[in-house]
């Protein structure tokens, strides 16, 4: 049986692909999701149990993390884990202290994208122990080419080195497209002559965005920052930069968007645009202070920013249940309210290219500590091996009737994340 968490635009299309391959296969995904002619599961834990392989299909290296952290209790010896999100090889590598003994890990994210995911021909990079590969290989055969490229994180590692030329090339075009319209060269001319080089392929691949508007989402753009972020091995390279402009179109509410959103974007807002995205990254250069407002949480009320960097240190500010309408999520519900603000915390973690691994400092306030239980156990879950700093104090009410608890981080920023 085969467990696989995740259903997003890449992952449902993957788990139809293995039922139709004739394997019995259970799904999970935070909304619940329906795979016809699979199993749904309730929770990690009981779609992986009995499993001889289970796949995730996630986001960042956070959720992966608090997914697997999850399932843990529910895998048994001799079952395989197959990553195939892109996360990195350091998140890679974490995976392997949350898994019990027994369980192999393989790393093996994919290229290509929703067409590909849906007609079986990505291209798998996987990385791992010969005798894991071993057992899931045919399984991801389903998916396409599998191509092993060495041991255990190389999948991850190899999935970056590619995202850092691919990504960059994009986002290069659609800077040349917008200088171009702003000093009156005639677009489609210039997309005529860059297809005769060896950008053509790309040029072909854009055109209909940059002539029609941004395609049908196949690689999210705010997906495409997160892998800038996990990428970039300096703040000057071009890995980085892309990243820039990608969290610039993020911010301004195109993170749902297809990748191609970038041409719009950038032709819309200009060199002043752009400039502006590298006044973002460089302002804590000039100014010792960043104000964060990752469009993946609610918006502030305006009084304040999710977070601030200093250099490489992140302060984020307390994280409440409450959603994007200010409604209290698990009403009386400690156990609800820890996993939302948790999750919150996580994104804005991640919009830094931070996990909980980087937080230096966990502080929480709780107005019955007499629950402290049960938001440990969903801490536990999130934070692991040695601890960070702590504080946790009860205290009368908080700002908004109903809030339970609230929680602040502090992180150190890992070294060439912008």
């Amino acid at each position: 049986m085969i467990s696989f968490l995740g259903l997003g635009r890449m992952g449902a299309l993957m788990a139809r692909r293995l039922v139709a391959a004739g394997h019995e296969v259970t799904v999970w995904n935070r909304t619940p999701r329906v795979v016809e002619g699979a199993a749904a599961a309730t929770s990690p834990a009981t779609a992986v149990a009995g499993a001889e392989l289970v796949i995730t299909m996630l986001s960042d290296p956070a959720v992966v993390r608090r997914v697997l952290s999850d399932a843990a209790p529910g895998l048994r010896a001799g079952t395989v884990v197959v990553e195939m999100s892109t996360i990195g090889p350091e998140a890679v590598a974490g995976l392997r202290d949350l898994l019990p003994p027994g369980v192999g890990l393989v790393d093996a994210p994919v290229l290509g994208s929703v067409e590909p995911a849906g007609d079986g021909t990505l291209t798998v990079l996987a990385g791992g122990l010969a005798q894991d590969l071993a057992r899931c290989r045919k399984a991801l055969e389903v998916f396409g080419r599998v191509r092993k490229v060495g041991g255990p994180g190389a999948g991850a590692a190899m999935k970056l080195a590619v995202m850092s030329a691919l990504v960059p090339a994009q986002v290069l075009l659609a800077e040349t497209v917008a200088h171009a319209e702003a000093t009156g060269v005639d677009t489609g001319t210039l997309l005529d002559v860059l297809g005769g080089t060896p950008l053509g392929a790309l040029v072909e691949r854009v055109r209909p965005a940059v002539e029609n508007g941004p395609d049908e989402t196949r690689y999210a753009l705010g997906l495409a920052a997160k892998d800038m972020a996990l990428a970039a091995h300096g703040p000057r390279t071009l890995a980085a930069a892309a990243g820039r402009r990608l969290a610039g179109a993020t911010a301004a509410g195109l993170g749902d968007a297809d990748l191609t959103a970038i041409f719009a974007y950038l032709t819309a807002t200009g060199p002043a645009g752009a400039a502006r995205d590298t006044e973002r990254s460089d302002r804590r250069g000039r100014t010792g202070v960043e104000r964060i407002n990752p469009a993946t949480v609610p918006a502030t009320n305006g009084r304040y920013s999710h977070a601030t960097r200093a250099g490489d240190l992140l302060f984020v500010s307390g994280q409440v249940a409450l959603d994007g309408e200010g409604k209290v999520v698990g009403e009386e519900d400690m156990t609800r309210q820890s996993e939302y603000v948790m999750d919150q915390l996580s994104r804005v973690l991640a919009d830094q290219g931070c996990t909980f691994d980087d937080v230096t400092h966990i502080r929480t306030y709780l107005t019955d500590m007499s629950l402290l239980p049960e938001y440990a156990a969903v801490r536990g879950r999130l934070i692991t091996g040695e601890p960070p700093a702590s504080t946790t104090v009860e205290v009368s009410r908080l700002f908004s009737p109903g809030l339970l608890i609230e929680v602040d981080v502090i992180a150190a920023v890992p070294a060439g994340r912008y």
